[in-house]
């Protein structure tokens, strides 16, 4: 098939683009949030390729991945015509929760995939086709070595974002290990918590070298109120790393009993933190069994089975 798919988030798309199709990715002069073209920071294969949006009408397209509400707006600007269209979903809803109405509820013809089964549960999707594929992987392989007795945290734009990513509960897992954030605009972050540099550093590293870095901390702290299931997470428990993080959205069902701790109790997740910092070995054997989990449930193959699957009843 040929799949028009805007790279909006880059994680999500490069697992996406290892599949059997060609891949249509709109370019602009600029490469605005519109127009960003093939990743820069991602390998992705020969079969994404970048189209301004003036050829677009002259291209055979069989479907569109639409990710944002303006999207379609754009679709019919650009291409003059509506393709069987996919509605993807990448976030947990704002707002009046659990009664947001999602902008592909009245859309008729229109598929709405959720990443997760939580948010599929809180967004209010009308009468609207719904299913769930939940996220998948591209194996960066087993790295951990845990030598820095650090905790890795992985969050764009902690300071703005607030409390809806925990930036308020780091100073408290501060005290339980230094920390290492990692993320876009993470810059004064230590400063406007309140902490020493040296207990709470930030790290905006490149894409390509940030698996590297996590895996050389000894824990990997995901202290998200509410978002959708971060791929940093699954990442991290993929490179053998144990996690640590609150029991909300879809944590509870991503990490299971022996791969890490998840509660909503910050006394014990701080107890963990201690403990993995403490005792390497222990460390290393719960980060195997958040390697397992992840390659069973999160595995890249399994994700492209499920959307082959979706793209064939779509197109059918």
């Amino acid at each position: 098939m040929r799949i028009l798919i805007w790279h909006v988030h880059g994680s999500w798309t490069t697992a996406f683009v290892q599949g059997p199709h060609t891949y249509l990715v709109p370019v602009t002069p600029d490469r605005g949030p519109d127009g960003l073209g093939r990743a820069r920071t991602w390998d992705w294969p020969d079969s994404v390729i970048e189209v301004p949006p003036e050829r677009l009408r002259d291209e055979h397209i069989d479907l569109v991945i639409v990710q944002r509400p303006h999207e379609l707006a754009l679709v019919d600007q650009w291409l003059g015509r509506r393709p069987p269209i996919v509605y993807l979903e990448h976030n947990a809803p704002d707002g009046d929760v659990p009664d947001t109405r999602h902008p592909a509820a009245d859309l008729p013809g229109t598929t709405l995939v959720h990443v997760t089964h939580f948010n599929r549960l809180m967004w209010d999707a009308g009468p609207a086709e719904t299913t769930v594929i939940e996220h998948g992987i591209v194996d960066p392989g087993h790295r951990w070595t845990g030598e820095l007795e650090r905790a890795a945290v992985v969050v764009n734009e902690p300071i703005r974002r607030g409390r809806t990513t925990g930036t308020d509960l780091l100073p408290e897992f501060s005290r339980a290990a230094p920390l290492d954030v990692f993320g876009m605009r993470t810059e004064g972050l230590a400063e406007h918590i309140g902490v020493a540099p040296d207990r709470c550093r930030t790290q905006d590293v490149p894409q390509s070298d940030l698996h590297t870095e996590l895996a050389r901390r000894r824990v990997y702290v995901h202290p998200v109120r509410w978002t959708s299931l971060g791929l940093s997470l699954l990442e991290a428990m993929h490179l053998g790393m144990p996690v640590v993080a609150l029991a909300t959205t879809e944590a509870t069902e991503a990490v299971p009993p022996g791969a890490g701790v998840v509660s909503n109790r910050i006394d014990v997740l701080t107890d963990a933190v201690r403990d993995f910092l403490a005792d390497p070995l222990h460390a290393r054997t719960v980060g195997d069994g958040a390697r397992a989990a992840a390659l069973s449930r999160y595995g890249l193959s399994r994700f492209l089975d499920d959307w082959e699957r979706l793209l064939k009843e779509v197109t059918r």
